[in-house]
């Protein structure tokens, strides 16, 4: 088999509800049966949650020896913000709680908020999340009910945050970002500035470095470039 034909680097359209990981088991799958193979290396760089959708980079063959490379890569995002409530994944994955009056919000107080959250910070994970903890999951502990979590904040850096339309409760922003961050722990982030909690709506990721969401295939038509 030459190396040529099954090494490749693929922009994806994840679609809302596939996991990063559904994604390289349709692209595994698809390699083997085309070229009748038993294994064939596939990795992506860089996860996106179910609920999110947007540019997945996948990495087959050998350039899978790309992939730290590309994991280190700046990221830009749009997404949507609901305020007046929280969630415990900070996202639309489980119910909201704690609702708040937002009325009282406006333009300009999302907008200092927003200028409070740019430049380089510490910022905590998500406990619905698959950064490890003493060998676990976060997501695990959180779905297990375990009382004794301790959240480290880790370093980040966001290089700009803009806001793009305001129509209460929910904000539409834009964010690029380095390595590491958490748009779910942002959106939660500026809800407890705001006085009124909130959680991400919706995400989508727009650039990954020079890579850009609109050179991205749909997910049903990976076939035709392997």
């Amino acid at each position: 088999m030459d190396d040529y034909l099954i090494s490749k680097t693929l922009l994806i359209n994840k679609p809302e509800k596939w996991t990063s990981f559904d994604v390289v088991k349709k692209v595994r799958g698809l390699i083997k049966k085309k070229y009748n193979l038993k294994k064939i290396k596939v990795g992506h760089a860089g996860t996106l949650d179910p609920l999110a959708s947007g540019l997945l980079v996948i990495s087959t063959g050998k350039n899978t020896k790309t992939i730290r490379l590309l994991e280190v890569l700046d990221k830009k995002y749009t997404g949507v913000i609901k305020l007046g409530s929280v969630t415990d994944s900070f996202d639309r994955e489980t119910i909201e709680k704690n609702h708040q009056n937002y009325t009282n919000i406006s333009t300009n107080d999302v907008i200092k908020v927003f200028e409070q959250f740019t430049g380089s910070q510490k910022q905590k994970p998500p406990l619905f999340s698959a950064v490890k903890l003493n060998g676990e999951r976060l997501y695990k502990k959180a779905r297990r009910g375990d009382k004794d979590i301790v959240l480290k904040g880790r370093s980040i850096i966001i290089y700009h945050l803009k806001l793009l339309e305001f129509n209460l409760p929910f904000i539409k922003f834009e964010v690029q970002c380095g390595k590491g961050t958490y748009i779910r722990s942002l959106a939660n982030d500026i809800g407890q500035s705001l006085g009124c909690g909130a959680y991400l709506y919706d995400l989508q990721r727009t650039e990954v470095g020079n890579f850009k969401l609109q050179d991205a295939l749909d997910i049903n038509n990976i076939y035709t470039v392997l």
